[in-house]
């Protein structure tokens, strides 16, 4: 353990609190990404058809399934113990608080750009884009060199996206596709950290 952060285990911490802070970190981890991948896929749902539709609740009933799964997986008492424990740099919790910021900022800017210039149906694959990019830096500063692919395979998602509209599908499909590429993806990461770790 090399973090000196405030309440975070220092070089000289036990095996038993490095191991705390490690399961810690894959939990939250495991929440946070089934949760937004819901969130992806509700979006994409909303893309499918009407209020009458059975597709929409379909979807939205299967993402509440997969992400219900993932954090009980990630939570269960009778997990095994993480197969390694994590490395974090000095000052990690201060550089996750910075690249969140900076991810959130960019996802507005997204947003007002997108709708300014007329092209609404860009939004989703701009958020994916942000939210990609930001997994480059938190594989690095949570010590979980997966989310290096969970970027990659996100940035990938987005790019299809922007294509979608330059070839000027509707952005009901851009929706469907970006939002539901972008749920596997995060769904995919979730159950890692909550199985391998």
């Amino acid at each position: 353990m090399t973090s000196t952060s405030p309440g975070i285990p220092t070089p000289s911490a036990t095996d038993a609190e490095c191991l705390a802070l490690t399961r810690g970190l894959r939990r939250r981890g495991t929440l946070v990404l089934s949760v937004f991948a819901l969130v992806w896929a509700f979006a994409a749902a909303s893309g499918t058809g009407s209020a009458t539709d059975v597709t929409p609740l379909g979807i939205e009933l299967a993402a509440l399934a997969l992400t219900a799964a993932a954090i009980y997986l990630g939570y269960r008492k009778g997990a095994s113990p993480s197969p390694r424990m994590v490395s974090l740099p000095a000052n990690w919790a201060r550089g996750v608080g910075i690249v969140n910021s900076v991810e959130l900022v960019a996802i507005f800017i997204v947003i007002a750009v997108s709708n300014a210039s007329g092209h609404p149906e860009a939004v989703p694959a701009g958020i994916a884009l942000v939210v990609g990019l930001h997994f480059f830096p938190l594989a690095r500063l949570y010590d979980q060199w997966q989310y290096r692919w969970t970027a990659a395979l996100l940035t990938a998602i987005a790019v299809t996206g922007f294509v979608l509209v330059a070839a000027g599908l509707a952005s009901e499909t851009v929706r469907i596709v970006v939002g539901l590429g972008s749920a596997v993806v995060l769904w995919a990461s979730s159950y890692h950290l909550a199985v391998r770790g």
